[in-house]
């Protein structure tokens, strides 16, 4: 199992610290996870948000690109539907470049009303625009030239140049948080990336097979919160209201959206911090000490699949210092117990 680290960049008003320093806070907090032995960084997107949510994924991608050395860089996720095809494959092409071969390009359909009516985009146009995009994406990494006429991007003689580094180009990911969109994920042939839910890896597996597919030959990461410190109640203590923060945004947005099962009840029993510790989501966090963070995670190994951990531990607010001593109990207590080799 690879480690990851998802880092959001979410600034929010009650918590400001000047946005300049508090992006290179963020960046040193990048080159300590490389220090400390994680083998990704995972950048995330939303658009308009009160609290600076990264809106601009292939800039900070470079930066860290420029900051570290050996350190796997990725999106989870690129917003596609937002993008120009031909531009989202040159930038993917220059962030590869930089990082000299360690970019991942995971890539998502969207599902915010709210972003898809700012842009005065059609949501119900997402998957298609999605799946459309990824096959363009894919021709110009992989010919010389490529003419396109899709029902979105129409092409005459495009060319990458330059291409990326890794070849045939970076590991596609894609990610979904239904059935439909997890089969529709291994029908193409992408690697899978997953949120809180229940586990999608089985269904997904089985679609691989089902279009001949090798499932060793594809990864499933899977994100979760996580929040390490000495004692259960300083964990609590630090994080509760910046995870609450989260959780009370992303809330609002699935429940309007209501693409998956579950959504349209999601934190109904949240209407404070205070409520964290003993909801029923508290034993899907991994909040406490790493003995308790430990057990959470020996739990999860029982019942997911997946190649590659995801953890967010630097919530919206969370004091950046706490934020990288919280991934360093992770790193040094709790990580070596589940790598392999």
């Amino acid at each position: 199992m690879r480690f990851g680290v998802m880092e959001d960049f979410r600034n929010p008003i009650e918590w400001r610290r000047p946005f300049p320093k508090f992006y290179r806070d963020i960046l040193s907090q990048i080159e300590k996870c490389e220090e400390l032995g994680f083998d990704n960084i995972w950048l995330t997107e939303h658009h308009f948000t009160d609290d600076g949510y990264n809106p601009s994924l292939m800039t900070t991608a470079a930066a860290v690109a420029m900051k570290t050395t050996t350190i796997r860089i990725g999106t989870f996720i690129v917003i596609l539907p937002y993008q120009h095809p031909v531009l989202m494959a040159e930038e993917v092409a220059n962030v590869d470049i930089l990082s000299d071969g360690r970019f991942e390009f995971g890539v998502g359909q969207g599902y915010s009303h709210w972003e898809f009516d700012a842009l005065c985009m059609n949501r119900s146009e997402r998957g298609t625009r999605t799946r459309e995009g990824i096959r363009l994406i894919e021709r110009l990494f992989n010919e010389e030239f490529v003419t396109f006429d899709g029902k979105y991007t129409q092409v005459k003689n495009a060319r990458l140049s330059p291409k990326p580094v890794q070849k045939p180009h970076p590991p596609i990911w894609v990610g979904a948080r239904g059935p439909k969109a997890t089969k529709k994920v291994a029908e193409m042939g992408h690697h899978l990336m997953a949120t809180l839910g229940p586990d999608p890896a089985p269904l997904y597996i089985e679609t691989l097979k089902e279009n001949g597919k090798d499932p060793n030959d594809f990864k499933v990461a899977q994100l979760r919160m996580v929040y390490c410190a000495e004692t259960e109640d300083q964990a609590w203590e630090e994080c509760q209201d910046h995870l609450f923060h989260m959780l009370d945004f992303y809330r609002d947005i699935i429940e309007e959206a209501g693409d998956a099962e579950g959504d349209t009840e999601m934190g109904n029993s949240l209407t404070k911090p205070e409520d964290m510790r003993n909801s029923v989501l508290a034993d899907v966090f991994m909040i406490g000490t790493p003995d308790q963070v430990s057990r959470k995670m020996e739990k999860f190994v029982s019942e997911y699949q997946c190649t590659d951990f995801i953890l967010n531990s630097q919530f919206p607010g969370l004091d950046p210092e706490k934020g990288t001593r919280a991934l360093e109990l992770f790193a040094t207590e709790v990580m070596p117990r589940f790598q392999k080799g």
